[in-house]
């Protein structure tokens, strides 16, 4: 079969198939599967879904950290044009069971560490009817081996249009409950053939997938590495030991990082010692990175650096900042995500609704076709996100002269205090270089005088020392008296969610029991 362009989600693995099957598609836990091979078990996962009356656009779940047989199970929906739903592993059991429920999933496949979780929801999970077990025997689940194995091979072929909706991603939840941004074939395909060439993906190339695959920036990276014929090592969890030996041995060109994970490498002692030659460039984002953190990583990583901004509902990346802007002597440059693609317009939204001058913060706006459909059987939501044809991000944000875009927050961690807004992620890039932090996060908490004040909240260094008033004392020469922290708490480590963001609400919470905050 030979496919010029794929049009839908299924033609790469048929492309590949066709054109390189004998090459390595993925590697996990020293065990490959060649491009011939993944279209062979997708074309058995498809027919088996199928087979158990499944019909189009039905979805499907999945419960496990990241393994091969993820791919074999993302092409066999993508075949058989069901909609594939990765649930976030790190949730508590009636969580999962919202998802699986809203999402209305007729199959379960749930790998075997998360066994207990599904026996304790079995009776509350409305639409499920077949439950399919990887990697391990279960009395009341169908194994995922000897259910695949029994499939046709042969390719069903189903007519499917791009608009078809091919995975179902569930945001954070961060302000109620998780919601499913649909993404479509589309969606996907707008996206991947603008991208992989400027993260150096082609045939064979060694890259490395480190983010969760319920996230789009996992997800979204296996795709991509599959789209353009590389060999993808694939990390069941963030281990940085692992990360460097993987770099080392496997020879890795190109990788996938948020901020978390490269202050996390860059605090293993191995790193020095650790062979990085082969790495071609290192794309980053999802998250603000403190300036000094990146200038310490661009010393110790002999390559280039790339970030990205984009959300779930934009199917990922939206913006670029290239390797020739990382320049360790423009700091204000490194704070910047980047300029927007050719396929995206961005606006930056004032609270009046109308467009802000260069340099001003406002709401980050985005148009593109890689927009998602819309959530789940949520039309006000929907409503809300999109208006005539742009999707408002809820990140605060500015332009500038040259079209360069700088994310300051979240708008709903954005602290008010006094009536001046103040951006977190800013103060904290200023903390961050105090030589004795190693990891801070600021919000804002209440105020009888200010309405909020800021307070930071850092883990130090093993074996270094410094006072609350001293790390104040270093910010006021960074940043302007109205956004420096009116207070300092000392903490062992700060939460995070699997991807590296800092749960900025279970920080907070403590502060605002019983007091109604106000969120933008």
């Amino acid at each position: 079969m030979t496919i010029a362009t794929p049009r839908i989600i299924a033609d790469i693995a048929r492309k590949h198939a066709a054109e390189r099957p004998r090459e390595i598609a993925v590697v996990f836990e020293d065990v490959p599967t060649t491009y011939g091979a993944l279209d062979r078990l997708s074309n058995q996962v498809a027919n088996g879904l199928i087979a158990e009356g499944l019909k189009p656009q039905a979805r499907v779940a999945h419960l496990d950290k990241s393994n091969g047989v993820f791919f074999e199970l993302l092409y066999g929906c993508a075949k058989s044009n069901t909609v594939m739903v990765s649930v976030n592993w790190r949730l508590a059991a009636p969580e999962i069971a919202h998802i699986v429920n809203d999402a209305e999933a007729e199959i379960l496949f749930v790998g075997e560490e998360y066994f207990p979780v599904v026996e304790k929801i079995l009776g509350d999970l409305r639409t499920v009817r077949m439950i399919v077990a990887f990697s391990g025997a279960h009395p009341r689940f169908e194994s995922y081996e000897r259910w695949r194995d029994r499939q046709a091979a042969t390719d069903p072929m189903l007519p499917i249009s791009p608009d078809d909706v091919a995975v179902q991603f569930y945001t954070s939840g961060t302000t109620g409950l998780p919601k499913g941004a649909q993404i479509t074939n589309a969606n996907l395909l707008e996206l991947l053939p603008t991208w992989t060439p400027s993260w150096h993906m082609g045939p064979g190339v060694a890259n490395i997938i480190i983010l969760p695959m319920f996230h789009i920036g996992g997800a979204g990276w296996a795709l991509a590495g599959t789209y353009a014929g590389c060999t993808n090592y694939v990390m069941r969890e963030v281990v940085p030991l692992q990360i460097l030996r993987m770099i080392e041995e496997r020879r890795i060109e190109v990788l996938l990082l948020v901020p978390a994970i490269i202050l996390f490498l860059v605090q293993t002692p191995q790193i020095r010692e650790t062979d990085l030659s082969s790495l071609k460039i290192i794309v980053y984002g999802a998250a603000p990175i403190p300036a000094d953190l990146l200038r310490q990583a661009m010393k110790i990583f002999p390559c280039g650096f790339q970030q990205v901004y984009g959300a779930t509902e934009t199917t990922g990346a939206i913006t670029l900042l290239p390797p020739e802007d990382h320049d360790p002597n423009d700091p204000k440059k490194l704070l910047s995500c980047g300029y927007a693609q050719e396929n995206v317009e961005i606006r930056i939204v004032g609270e009046d609704g109308k467009d802000c001058a260069p340099n001003q913060v406002g709401e980050i706006a985005v148009k593109s076709r890689q927009v998602m459909k819309g959530y789940w059987k949520l039309p006000e939501a929907t409503a809300r996100a999109m208006r005539e044809g742009w999707y408002f991000t809820g990140d605060a944000g500015y332009l500038d002269e040259k079209g360069y875009l700088y994310i300051y927050d979240r708008v709903k961690d954005m602290v008010v205090s006094g009536g001046e807004n103040i951006y977190p992620a800013e103060v904290e890039s200023a903390l961050f270089g105090h030589p004795a932090i190693a990891d801070v996060a600021v919000i804002g908490v209440p105020d009888e005088r200010w309405g909020e004040a800021v307070k930071a909240i850092v883990v130090k260094k093993s074996g270094a020392e410094i006072t609350p008033a001293e790390l104040i004392a270093w910010a006021r020469e960074r940043i302007a008296g109205y956004k420096l922290p009116k207070s300092v708490d000392f903490v062992d480590a700060l939460p995070r969610n699997p991807t590296g963001k800092i749960l900025k609400r279970e920080l907070r919470e403590p502060y605002w029991q019983g007091k109604e905050r106000r969120v933008n």
